[in-house]
């Protein structure tokens, strides 16, 4: 493993942006949102107060065509291993189906940035849902996390504890019970990964921080103080704040001025729109508090004069979810009381695109990646539009890092991982412009080679769009180019015989 200190040099500037090689091991923040929607910061086009994750994104890089695989437990296992969730062994969700490729959790022919990281001398830290292994055996400190608070299994917890869900709290190995009259996850999560990272500056340890947040997840669940900012914002409804996000992506140059909006796909109901537009204002209140809460990172790296060499990741695992939950009819929207999705609000969620989590249309696997880190990358406003993919994460950090991805771990072979590394994107080196991404997750499946583009949902069939003309995928192409269909297609199903995809759904039972 490579162990080298670098000195300050600046390599290239294209577009305004310089990428500079930092003078030390660099720490690393990955900060993972949970079902945000692709508009909703408002550095993405959205009316939610999101001040400091705008200012990251102004100083930093905003990549806006990132790509996730559609889901929770698949798009965590791809983060933290860099291959594809089926080669990691969570195809489906965290549950044993009786596959490899679907066993559940994180398989021994993996390694997570944690196992790397913390062999390499990084104190690594996870703060937050845990979501890929349920077993004990299975959970952070078993792969490589040297500190941990939060959730193994699942999420949904904000206020605590739960009259809906038996999601135990845990620091480091042992189950703890917070007050419940300050408890807020959001809040919680950032207070201990605080004082995570400060036990590793006083050790003079470079850190590895992987924070997933249980926000904007279902339930509908905020403090009060953040709810009332967003009073009567979203009353004239669904279209017409879609359409002002629309209007205002175009005006930050996240989509070009010829760009269509995809159709709307949900229709504004006079009778409930209190309800519904109180909906949309506690969801805006978990992404303020979220929001806040980063403040609060970037607040400490400054104090404690560590900001300048922190590399920071931010993304969404998922599109927006037009789920429809509601255990809790009789109770107002947003206190610990009450259980209820936003529903129909994803389809603004994901403006421009379509569809939603769990599909593998843009809307449901497309999120906005911003990475900020000043003494490594200089830049004015830079905004990249290469689509990169989840599995890239691995071997950024690793990259950032300067220490080398191993053969084996624990005496176990380790399979490739998938990624490649983005940091030559921003040295300015020419990216590969065909380059091969796969999706597929409860029978829902796409293949992206270039600018084309090809998607099924499950029971339908294949669409074919090209993305540099038609990145709303308004005009689907398949019965004018059956030659490309074919092509894409079976480089798909080669993908998924290598890769253990089976067809849906899986003739197995959940263990």
């Amino acid at each position: 493993m490579k162990n080298r200190i670098l000195s300050l040099l600046a390599i290239s500037s294209v577009g305004g942006l310089q990428y500079v090689e930092a003078q030390e091991h660099p720490n690393i923040i990955l900060i993972l949102v949970d079902d945000m929607g692709y508009s909703d910061l408002g550095c993405m086009g959205s009316e939610i107060r999101t001040p400091n994750l705008d200012l990251l994104a102004r100083k930093g890089v905003l990549f806006t065509h990132f790509y996730n695989t559609s889901r929770s437990c698949p798009s965590r296992a791809s983060l933290l291993t860099g291959m594809y969730q089926h080669k990691a062994g969570i195809g489906l969700m965290d549950w044993n189906v009786g596959t490899p490729a679907h066993q559940g959790f994180l398989n021994d022919k993996c390694v997570t940035i944690a196992e790397v990281l913390q062999q390499s001398g990084y104190r690594t830290i996870l703060a937050g849902k845990w979501h890929v292994g349920r077993e004990k055996s299975q959970w952070p400190m078993e792969r490589g996390f040297e500190r941990f608070y939060g959730i193994p299994n699942g999420g949904g917890l904000y206020f605590y504890p739960s009259k809906f869900l038996d999601r135990p709290i845990y620091r480091n190995k042992k189950m703890v019970k917070p007050d419940s009259a300050t408890f807020y996850s959001t809040d919680n999560f950032t207070t201990e990964a605080i004082g995570f990272m400060q036990e590793a500056k006083n050790e003079s340890k470079p850190f590895f921080v992987y924070l997933p947040y249980i926000a904007p997840h279902f339930p509908l669940q905020a403090k009060q103080v953040d709810i009332d900012k967003y009073k009567g914002v979203y009353d004239k409804g669904y279209e017409y704040i879609r359409n002002k996000r629309f209007k205002k992506q175009k005006r930050l140059g996240i989509l070009a001025k010829e760009q269509e909006l995809s159709p709307i796909e949900v229709e504004w109901d006079n009778e409930n729109s209190k309800r519904e537009a109180l909906k949309m204002e506690v969801y805006a209140a978990q992404m303020d508090c979220l929001d806040q809460n980063i403040g609060r990172i970037v607040d400490y790296l400054k104090d404690s004069k560590q900001l300048d060499n922190t590399v920071i990741f931010f993304l969404s695992d998922n599109g927006g979810t037009n789920e429809e939950t509601n255990r809790s009819a009789e109770v107002e929207i947003g206190g610990a009381d009450s259980f209820v999705s936003y529903g129909k609000w994803a389809n603004v969620s994901n403006t421009p695109y379509c569809k939603y989590k769990k599909f593998e249309h843009e809307g449901g696997i497309i999120t906005p990646l911003i990475v900020h880190w000043p003494k490594g990358l200089k830049t004015s406003r830079g905004i990249m539009s290469e689509p990169l993919h989840i599995i890239d994460l691995l071997p950024t950090c690793l990259e950032v890092a300067k220490v080398d991805y191993p053969h084996f771990y624990e005496q176990k072979q380790i399979l490739p991982h998938d990624g490649i590394s983005f940091l030559d994107h921003l040295k300015g080196l020419n990216p590969e412009n065909n380059r091969e991404l796969f999706w597929e997750h409860m029978g829902n499946k796409a293949v992206r080679v270039g600018d084309w583009k090809l998607v099924k949902a499950h029971g339908r069939d294949w669409e074919l769009y090209d993305l540099a003309k038609d990145p709303t995928e308004l005009n689907d192409l398949s019965a004018r180019n059956l030659p490309k269909v074919e092509e894409l297609k079976s480089k798909w199903e080669k993908w998924a015989v290598e890769y253990g995809v089976r067809s849906w759904p899986l003739n197995t039972k959940k263990k």
